[in-house]
């Protein structure tokens, strides 16, 4: 039997109510006790975690990692699954969910399986594919939801895209539901979104942009709690940016609709001001927003309306950042930096506490998928993040694990730094002095 004692660590575990310094003992993959272990505890290997956090692995809802199913030359993606293994525990993150629009995208039993077994010779962070919703995310045909989940999909999503078609949407809620199994929504009506490039603002105008208006996010919002509450279905709502779309999933969930939403962290923290050099870094689908959108995101996060933080890493090759703002990719990366960032921008303000802030990292996107992580309770799997959150740091791109480097925190001091991964017992990650 293989044992590691985690010894005088600050133990965060929301799901468990704990928030005290103690020990954490662990046997083989398996968390086997918590609180005054002791010294005097049989362990292989004792890691002094005196001054640091030891939390539940950190849980991402929404990464994407490019690698396409059946793909003979990894070389050819932005990033393959192994490398976004490496940059999840790097950033430590214990189990990511992986978004179905690759090329091919993620629309059969086939293709999901072939992910499972990548992330399994990977050997890191637990990837979780997501299935399509449609056939090749066209929006027209229900995929088989079914055989996808035998063959280890954790949810169902056309990400990237939405489905426009009502009664197509609907069915694959009412699939779902009959199941019991998440549906994630990339909420945007694309009639209103058609050709936009940033945020619909003075600044898109100045810079001669099409604008992405608040309404194609508001209103696929709306559409998509009016269903959730219609047929039943656990939806999940990623990446929220604006106030109306913070009123929707609330006013949805007071009236008791399955309802859970995201945020992520660059959402939280820029805003489409950051635009104003053409740096493409900063191109995302959704568009960062006003100053005053990005607040009410924020307080969404504190109040719970908004569960969860995920990060939406988005990998590209340096060459489809190097186009001009018009042309160029959407997406940025967040893996490596998401930690450093929020607690930065919520702990350090303070706007959150660290419990508060690891809650909705951990215990949360678990409730959300139904999944067996997010805890130290004793008997759980061993995923376990150790933080120090004292630690500056400047974000350097260069020194990620991840493939990519589209990050828009590049050159940012933050507070609060990933120390040792472990996941399922593992040490998977360790940082350098």
């Amino acid at each position: 039997m293989t044992r590691i004692l985690l010894t005088g660590g600050r133990i965060i575990d929301p799901a468990c109510g704990r928030d005290s310094p103690g020990d954490l003992l662990i046997e083989d993959d398996r968390i086997a006790a918590v609180g005054d272990v002791g010294v005097g505890a049989e362990a292989g290997t004792v890691l002094d975690c005196a001054g640091l956090l030891v939390v539940p692995g950190l849980i991402d809802l929404h990464v994407h990692l490019r690698e396409a199913p059946f793909s003979e030359n990894p070389d050819d993606f932005a990033e393959t699954v192994a490398d976004g293994a490496a940059a999840a525990v790097a950033g430590g993150f214990t189990t990511v969910c992986a978004m179905p629009n690759t090329t091919p995208p993620l629309d059969s039993a086939d293709a999901v399986a072939w992910y499972v077994a990548r992330a399994r010779e990977a050997n890191l962070a637990r990837v979780l594919p997501v299935g399509c919703m449609t056939c090749g995310r066209r929006g027209r045909i229900v995929a088989n939801f079914v055989a996808m989940r035998d063959a280890g999909a954790c949810a169902f999503s056309d990400d990237g895209s939405d489905v426009a078609d009502d009664e197509v949407f609907e069915e694959a809620l009412r699939e779902a539901a009959r199941i019991e199994m998440p549906v994630f929504c990339h909420c945007e009506n694309a009639a209103l979104a058609a050709g936009g490039v940033i945020h619909d603002s003075p600044l898109a105008t100045a810079l001669g942009l099409p604008g992405l208006s608040r309404d194609a996010e508001d209103v696929a919002v709306a559409r998509a709690c009016e269903a959730a509450s219609r047929t039943g279905c656990r939806v999940h709502i990623q990446h929220v940016s604006t106030e109306g779309a913070v009123q929707a999933v609330r006013r949805a969930k007071a009236d008791g609709a399955p309802v859970t939403a995201e945020a992520t962290p660059h959402h939280l923290t820029l805003t489409v001001d950051a635009l104003a050099g053409r740096n493409t870094v900063f191109k995302v689908n959704p568009p960062l927003r006003s100053a005053h959108d990005t607040g009410a995101v924020l307080a969404a996060v504190r109040d719970g309306t908004i569960d969860c933080l995920a990060t939406d890493h988005a990998p590209h090759t340096a060459e489809a950042k190097a186009r001009r703002l018009g042309d160029a990719a959407f997406g940025m990366i967040g893996l490596e930096s998401a930690l450093g960032v929020c607690a930065t921008a919520l702990v350090e303000t303070p706007l959150m506490t660290w419990p508060e802030l690891i809650q909705r990292m951990t215990a949360a996107p678990a409730h959300v998928l139904g999944l067996d992580a997010g805890t130290l309770a004793p008997g759980a799997r061993a995923d376990v993040t150790v933080i120090d959150p004292a630690a500056r740091w400047t974000i350097d791109p260069g020194r990620f694990a991840s493939k990519a480097r589209n990050c828009p925190f590049a050159g940012r001091e933050v507070k609060g730094r990933v120390v040792r991964t472990l996941v399922g017992g593992g040490i998977v990650y360790e940082a350098a002095e």
